[in-house]
């Protein structure tokens, strides 16, 4: 799915790219320096290449440090978004790869903190064999040296400790394990299936970014790994020097003793900068959640879905968008992403929230026991760009499966208010709507959006401007037997609406035949929301029906990313 991914997104490619090249440059620049620079010859004498494998992997995360906070800061993307509005729409997009980009950026977290981690327990054990060796090898000798002063080249200063000890009971060794410990339960409780089941505890435990910053930050303070200083070097260079310190034969007369210094720390300097901007973040959340939202209108549908229509002061909204929403009652501290299902044309924004996790089902529960007061709901949006490519093709072949059906919702009813209202803007004279879900159970609140507009379009004798089908992919033979006796009947006995339901998936190929036979010389807008699978199959189909005749039809494939 990266690949196809990757493809489709030539500007996300590029960055990409270039985010890759700056973490091979930072590791083999710093790779080579570590393991040849001369101030590191005494203590690559003790650790060998591990040293330069610990140093280069830190670069590189302090790097990906610096980076990991900027794609979650939406409404400052969403300032940079607004201002290059002038700029090329793909430029636009990209902007809402945020979330990809942000999880890329921790997977290689994921890598570097593993080699860094394995680097340092070989050099904690290799610390520890010089410092108890009496072999007289360079080695055992330049880790005795300066034991008493801070002139001191190895860290372990005693001949009875373990590196076991040395990695609980030093800050490096300490914040080292912390922030590791953060970074895994970040990254194992972030994944889809929590996040879509359990998203509370994915929203509490990515939390702990505050102590793996804060434990990066004071990490390398102590500098344990050292190297020779600037003005040891000039009295004592190892090139002429390395060699007295094991020969008994010159005593210490020909070379002074070489003297070790920290290696400054550093990763402040990197995420400083980031930092700010998150803090600065948060508090404009809070701003902007803080400005009152009214809302005018609860529906409760079937199989517990909540609609709330809202209206707040400034809120201007396009298709395809979503909000953040926060209930106080509920949870002071979550925030949860819902695709707008309103039109702009309307004066009301709207979400419907679907019984899907603790969070949600007490929202719902709030709102049912018709109190006297309603509960207050805070929202932070709305986000992501306009899906107005839907409006730029005369036939529009729109796919929605499962939960990726609701950015629809918005789609739909736009492109009706703009086809009634005679919108110059709309090119679309056909939709073709294909529909996927296992159950209509929790959304039959779009059935019922759909019905509307059907009824709707006849009313205005535009009953052939939408075809739609719905592909019930989850159906038991039950169903199926009870609907063949019912087929004549004009409506649809599972849910109602005049267009055939079909038990089972769509086959692709039948169906763009059918559009390429209806509009031989149409361009057709293929628009998905739903699994990378079905994108990689319709992009397929896309190819096939498109004629080679640049003059006769073509399909066009946009993977929506709701």
């Amino acid at each position: 799915s990266m690949g196809s991914w990757l493809v489709n997104h030539g500007f996300s490619a590029a960055v990409i790219a270039a985010w890759l090249g700056i973490n091979v440059f930072l590791f083999t620049y710093y790779f080579l320096f570590f393991d040849r620079d001369e101030r590191y010859f005494y203590t690559r004498e003790i650790l060998g290449s591990a040293l330069a494998w610990a140093r280069a992997s830190a670069k590189c995360l302090n790097f990906n440090s610096m980076l990991i906070l900027l794609p979650v800061c939406r409404n400052l993307l969403s300032f940079l978004r607004g201002t290059c509005s002038c700029c090329r729409r793909t430029l636009r997009k990209q902007l809402d790869h945020n979330l990809t980009f942000h999880k890329l950026v921790a997977y290689m977290l994921a890598l570097f903190t593993a080699v860094h981690t394995i680097a340092h327990l070989f050099n904690l054990e290799r610390y520890n064999r010089s410092q108890q060796a009496t072999d007289g090898s360079l080695a055992a000798v330049v880790s005795k040296l300066h034991l008493q002063g801070s002139k001191w080249l190895n860290p372990i200063h005693s001949n009875h400790t373990t590196p076991e000890y040395v990695a609980f009971t030093t800050i490096p060794g300490l914040t080292g394990v912390i922030i590791t410990l953060a970074l895994i339960l970040m990254v194992t409780s972030s994944t889809e299936f929590i996040r879509r089941n359990y998203f509370e505890v994915f929203w509490y435990t990515h939390h702990l970014f505050i102590i793996y910053f804060a434990g990066l930050v004071i990490h390398g303070i102590a500098g344990l790994v050292r190297g020779q200083t600037e003005e040891s070097m000039e009295e004592a260079h190892p090139r002429h020097c390395a060699k007295y310190l094991t020969d008994k034969d010159c005593g210490h007369h020909c070379c002074k003793e070489p003297e070790f210094g920290s290696i400054p720390a550093e990763s402040w300097k990197w995420v400083l900068a980031p930092v700010l901007l998150y803090i600065f973040e948060r508090i404009l959340r809070v701003w902007r959640a803080r400005q009152k939202v009214v809302v005018t209108k609860v529906v409760m549908h079937p199989s517990r879905v909540l609609e709330l229509q809202m209206q707040k002061k400034g809120f201007h909204m396009e298709v395809g968008q979503y909000i953040f929403v926060n209930c106080p009652t509920v949870s002071l501290l979550e925030w949860h992403p819902f695709t707008l299902t309103s039109a702009p044309e309307e004066d009301f924004f709207s979400i419907h929230i679907r019984a899907a996790g603790d969070w949600t089902e007490s929202v719902i529960d709030t709102f049912q026991q018709q109190k006297p007061e309603m509960p207050r709901i805070e929202v932070d949006g709305p986000f992501g760009t306009a899906s107005e490519d839907v409006f730029q093709y005369e036939v529009a072949m729109l796919i929605g499966a499962g939960i990726g059906v609701t950015p629809f919702a918005s789609i739909l009813k736009s492109i009706w208010y703009k086809f009634q209202q005679a919108d110059q803007a709309l090119k679309t004279k056909k939709i073709y709507f294909y529909w996927l879900c296992r159950d209509t159970g929790a959304f039959a609140w779009f059935n019922d959006l759909l019905a509307s507009l059907e009824q709707k379009m006849a009313e205005s004798g535009k009953a052939d401007f939408l075809t739609y089908r719905l592909f019930l992919t989850g159906w038991d033979t039950s169903i199926a037997n009870h609907a063949a006796l019912n087929f004549d009947t004009a409506t649809d006995t599972v849910t109602g609406l005049r267009h055939k339901t079909i038990f089972g998936r769509p086959m692709w190929n039948t169906e763009f035949a059918a559009v390429a036979t209806a509009h031989p010389r149409s361009v057709v807008g293929v628009f998905l929301c739903g699994p990378e699978a079905l994108a990689k199959s319709l992009q397929k189909s896309c190819h096939q029906h498109s004629s080679l005749d640049p003059r006769k039809v073509q399909f066009y494939f946009n993977k929506e990313n709701f």
